[in-house]
């Protein structure tokens, strides 16, 4: 029995301190790049361009950006991926997941120039863009994640006198919960990333660092923005982990 109970106990510790290792790497690396701009050798530009004042401002700004993404993706991916699992709606998966996939198809670049032509040029052009980029993930995750739960449970739930509704709150969303993090960790980091994009509308972000770089040929600055945009977009990566482990089902774990 004390081995029986040992072996989950070990899994369990073994996959935190496997979530360990991320952000002490992300730490360590950060702490790095500040030292570096604290004791490297800049040209006023360079100087002017890496002001801390100003990197903290980008990254707000790029968070932003990513939040408001992020909440729109959840709010339109999830309910909608729901419903293309219900019913008639069905029918209608294959032309949603077409035009999502266009989304995705599309270069993202062009996909948020095309849209400021249409928005204007300012962060809802590009947050639009981000949405129709990542929400793929999300929305096909969803109708996966739902569809994949054994019928024999829905039916044992049905002919216990569940609703539909209570049926899909207490047994199908449950289970399809790692399959539907799964595809919201991808969004994210998809949203981090290409919001570096928003900075060729006007819109901000820590893509202001690297499009400065290459106009100017300053290479420190360049490699600061990317750099920076990588340490974010694994930190979120990381946060998703963490709620991908904390948000499982106990007996999925």
């Amino acid at each position: 029995m004390s081995q029986a109970v040992a072996g989950p106990a070990t899994g369990t510790s073994t996959s935190w301190k496997g979530l360990l290792v991320q952000p002490i790497a992300i730490l360590v690396v950060l702490v790095g790049f500040v030292v570096w701009l604290a004791t490297a050798e800049f040209t006023a530009t360079e100087r002017s361009t890496l002001n801390p004042s100003d990197i903290l401002a980008l990254t707000g700004e790029h968070l932003v950006l990513t939040l408001e993404s992020t909440v729109l993706v959840l709010v339109i991916g999830i309910p909608l991926g729901i419903l293309l699992t219900r019913g008639p709606l069905r029918r209608a998966s294959g032309t949603v997941l077409a035009v999502a996939n266009f989304g995705q198809a599309a270069p993202a670049v062009g996909l948020i120039v095309l849209l400021a032509a249409w928005l204007g040029l300012n962060s809802w052009s590009a947050v639009v863009a981000l949405v129709l980029y990542a929400i793929l993930p999300v929305l096909r995750n969803t109708m996966i994640g739902v569809q994949s739960v054994d019928s024999r449970l829905v039916e044992a739930g049905r002919g216990m006198g569940m609703s539909a509704f209570s049926v899909l709150l207490k047994v199908e969303l449950p289970l399809a919960v790692p399959v539907m993090l799964s595809g919201i960790r991808t969004a994210l980091v998809l949203l981090v990333g290409t919001a570096s994009l928003a900075t060729f509308v006007g819109a901000g972000g820590l893509g202001l660092l690297i499009t400065t770089g290459v106009n100017l040929f300053l290479p420190k600055v360049l490699v600061s923005g990317a750099l920076l945009v990588a340490l974010l977009a694994l930190s979120i990566d990381w946060l998703g982990r963490v709620v991908e482990t904390v948000a499982r089902p106990k007996g999925l774990r």
